[in-house]
C-alpha cells in the first residue's frame, strides 16, 4: 500500500480526533484503525470525501470521511439546506423526511430533520420507516420543495444511503443536482447547524398513507378480472423492510382478499437476519417465500426490497417448480400487459407512452412498434423516467416504464420506483392470466412467442476500495483506446458511447446520440441482435456488463433449448469480453 497514502490518511483521522466537532464513540472508532498494525480499514475510510453525487449519498456506515455518518450525513444535508434557501428565498417552504428499516435510518433521519429546521425549513417527518415511493408521492402531495429518504435500497447490511429529491418528487437531476452538490462541497463541519427547531418539525404517518393508497389505486386497468379471481393466492415479503407498512392494504384496497405475509421477513430488522443479501434479484433472498407458497399452495410469491422500490416476482412452471421472474422479464410483462388491455378496454390513447431505460431488454422495443406506441429510451435510475413524465405533462400520458434491475412504475402519481403499485399490479396481471386459464410463466411463453426469444444476462465485477475503483477507471479507459469491431464472431453494427454522445456504425459513420445529459456508459449491437452495455455503478465498487442474446422460438416447449443455447453464447460473449 503507498505509504504517503497511509500518512494523508493518518493525518485526517487525526484532525478528527482532534476537533471539537465529533462525539466520543466516533474517535474511539477513528483511535482503533490509527492502532491497527493493518492500514487497510484506515485508508478505506479515509481515503476520500463519501461523494454526494448526482443521487445523494450511499455507502459502509462508521467514523471517516468515506463513510456514511451522522457528520457526512449533517454536511450532505446542510449543503442542501443551503440550496434550497437560496433557490426559494421566500418563507414557508417544506421539506419531506423519510427512512426505511436499516440501521442508523432513524438517527439518520431525524439528524436531517434537525438542520433542515434549523436552516428554517419545515420539515414533514414519517413517524417510522416508509417506502422509498410514498417518500416521492408526499414531496408533490405535500406542496414541499424537496426531500430526503435516508436508505441505501437493497445494498447489504453493511449500507446506509440518503437520496436526494426536488419539487417534483423525482431524485434530483440539472441544474439543481450539480447545484446542490457545489453547496454540499462548500461545508464544513463547523458549519452544520446540528441542534433542530421543533417548532419546525411535523410528524407524519397514516393520513399520508391511506393517500398514497388511494394514489396506487389509480395504476389499476381492470377491476372486473380481480372480482373475478379475488381469491388469488398470494404470499407477499417485505425482507424485513418498508413494504410492510402499506404494500398488504393497497393490494386489499384493490380488492384482492387471499393475502398472506411470510412472518419472519415481516419483523423489521436492519441486520436482515433471514437473508444474505435483501436484493430481489438474488434467489436467496426469496427462499423462505417460496417454502410458504409451496405449503399454501400460492398462485405466486413477490417481494419488495428493503426501501419498497423494487419487487421480485416468483412464479410455477409446467411442472409445478417455482421459478424467479428476472428483472427484464418482469418489465417485459408489465408492458405487455399494459399495451394489450388498454387495448382491449379502449383505454389506450394516441398520446400514452412508455419508458424504458437504456440496459433494458429491446424486446419492449418490438412491443411498442408493433402496437404503434411511443417508447423511449433513457438512462438507468428512475430519475430519468421521472424526467419523460416530467417533460412531457398535460402533453401526453404516461402509462408505464421500468428498467431491468427489478423496477416498474405503472403511472404518474410518484415519480420513483414504486414495488406496491406494481405489486398490486402483476397481482392483476396475474388475476388476467388466471382467468384465461395461464400461469405468469405461461404468459411469459405467449410474449416470447409473440416477439422473440431475447436472453440477458448481468456481470457484476466488483472491485472495492480505491484500487477497485482505479481498476474500473483503466477498464472503461481500455474499452474506448481499443474500440470493439466484433463481439462472439458477430460484428458491431452499432456502438454508442454516452459519455461522449457520439456513435458509430459498422461502416465506421459518426452520429450524434440525443440525450440529456452524458453517462459513462458503453453500448454495442451486433448484426445478430447481440447487444452489450457497460456501465460502472453510480452507487457500488463495481462495473456491470449487460448482455442480451436473441433468437427466435417457435413453440412454448422450445424455452429451455433456447435458454440452454443463449448461455452458451453469453460465455462466448464473455471469452470476447475477456470477462472469464
Amino acid at each position: 500500500m503507498d505509504i504517503q497514502l497511509i500518512k494523508d490518511c493518518e493525518a485526517k483521522a487525526q484532525a478528527w480526533l482532534d476537533s471539537p466537532y465529533y462525539d466520543a464513540e466516533t474517535k474511539a472508532e477513528i483511535a482503533q484503525m490509527l492502532q491497527n498494525e493493518d492500514k487497510t480499514a484506515l485508508v478505506d475510510a479515509f481515503y476520500q470525501s463519501l461523494e454526494f453525487g448526482t443521487g445523494g449519498l450511499r455507502g459502509i456506515m462508521g467514523a471517516g470521511t468515506n463513510r456514511m455518518n451522522k457528520y457526512i450525513v449533517g454536511m450532505a444535508t446542510q449543503g442542501f439546506a443551503n440550496y434550497i434557501n437560496k433557490a426559494f428565498p421566500e418563507g414557508g417552504k417544506s421539506v419531506v423526511v423519510g427512512h426505511d428499516c436499516r440501521n442508523n435510518g432513524r438517527l439518520f433521519a431525524e439528524t436531517v430533520a434537525n438542520i433542515f429546521s434549523a436552516n428554517g425549513i419545515k420539515v414533514y417527518l414519517f413517524e417510522s420507516l416508509r417506502p422509498t415511493p410514498e417518500v416521492s408521492f408526499a414531496i408533490r402531495h405535500l406542496g414541499a420543495v424537496a426531500g430526503v429518504n435516508v436508505t441505501a435500497s437493497h445494498n447489504p447490511k453493511e449500507y446506509n444511503g440518503y437520496k436526494a429529491y426536488w419539487s417534483d418528487g423525482a431524485q434530483v437531476i440539472a441544474p439543481h443536482d450539480t447545484g446542490i452538490i457545489d453547496e454540499v462541497n462548500k461545508v464544513k463541519i463547523e458549519d452544520v447547524k446540528f441542534e433542530g427547531n421543533p417548532d419546525l418539525i411535523k410528524i407524519i404517518g397514516g393520513e399520508v398513507d391511506y393517500d398514497y393508497m388511494l394514489a396506487v389505486r389509480e395504476a389499476r386497468i381492470d377491476a372486473e378480472v380481480i372480482k373475478r379471481q379475488e381469491n388469488l393466492n398470494i404470499v407477499y415479503s417485505p425482507m424485513h423492510g418498508a413494504g410492510r407498512v402499506v404494500t398488504p392494504l393497497c393490494l386489499r384496497s384493490w380488492g384482492f382478499k387471499n393475502i398472506n405475509v411470510v412472518p419472519e421477513q415481516m419483523v423489521i430488522d436492519g441486520n436482515f437476519p433471514t437473508v444474505v443479501s435483501p436484493n430481489p434479484e438474488n434467489a436467496e433472498a426469496m427462499t423462505l417465500g417460496m417454502k410458504l407458497g409451496t405449503k399454501l399452495n400460492a398462485d405466486l410469491v413477490i417481494a419488495s426490497d428493503p426501501d419498497a422500490d423494487r419487487l421480485a416476482i416468483v412464479c410455477r412452471d409446467p411442472k409445478g417448480e417455482w421459478i424467479i421472474i428476472n428483472g427484464n422479464q418482469t418489465c417485459m410483462m408489465f408492458c405487455y400487459y399494459i399495451i394489450k388491455n388498454k387495448i382491449a378496454l379502449g383505454q389506450l390513447k394516441p398520446t400514452d407512452f412508455l419508458v424504458k431505460t437504456i440496459v433494458t431488454t429491446e424486446v419492449i422495443t418490438k412491443m411498442a412498434a408493433k402496437n404503434n406506441i411511443e417508447l423511449r429510451d433513457c438512462y438507468t435510475g428512475f430519475k430519468w423516467i421521472a424526467r419523460e413524465i416530467a417533460i412531457s405533462e398535460g402533453k401526453q400520458k404516461y402509462i408505464g416504464g421500468g428498467e431491468e434491475s427489478f423496477g416498474f412504475l405503472p403511472y404518474d402519481k410518484v415519480r420513483d420506483k414504486d414495488a406496491p403499485a406494481a405489486i398490486c399490479l402483476i397481482c392483476e396481471i396475474a388475476a388476467w392470466a388466471k382467468d384465461q386459464g395461464m400461469t405468469l410463466y405461461d404468459l411469459l411463453m405467449q410474449i416470447y412467442l409473440e416477439y422473440g426469444f431475447s436472453y440477458e444476462h448481468t456481470i457484476n465485477v466488483v472491485k472495492p476500495g480505491k484500487s477497485g475503483a482505479d481498476e474500473i477507471k483503466a477498464m472503461m479507459e481500455n474499452y474506448r483506446n481499443n474500440p470493439i469491431t466484433e463481439i462472439a464472431g458477430s460484428k458491431v453494427v452499432m456502438a454508442k458511447d454516452f459519455k461522449t454522445l457520439k456513435a458509430r456504425d459498422g461502416e465506421g459513420k459518426e452520429i450524434a446520440l440525443d440525450m440529456p445529459a452524458t453517462s459513462n456508459v458503453l453500448q454495442y449491437f451486433c448484426e445478430d441482435g447481440t447487444k452489450v452495455s457497460v456501465r460502472p455503478s453510480g452507487t457500488e465498487p463495481k462495473i456491470k456488463f449487460y448482455l442480451e442474446v436473441k433468437d427466435t422460438m417457435g413453440c412454448a416447449g422450445c424455452y429451455a433449448a433456447c435458454v440452454e443455447k443463449a448461455q452458451k453464447k453469453v460465455e462466448e460473449i464473455k471469452k470476447s469480453m475477456r470477462l472469464d
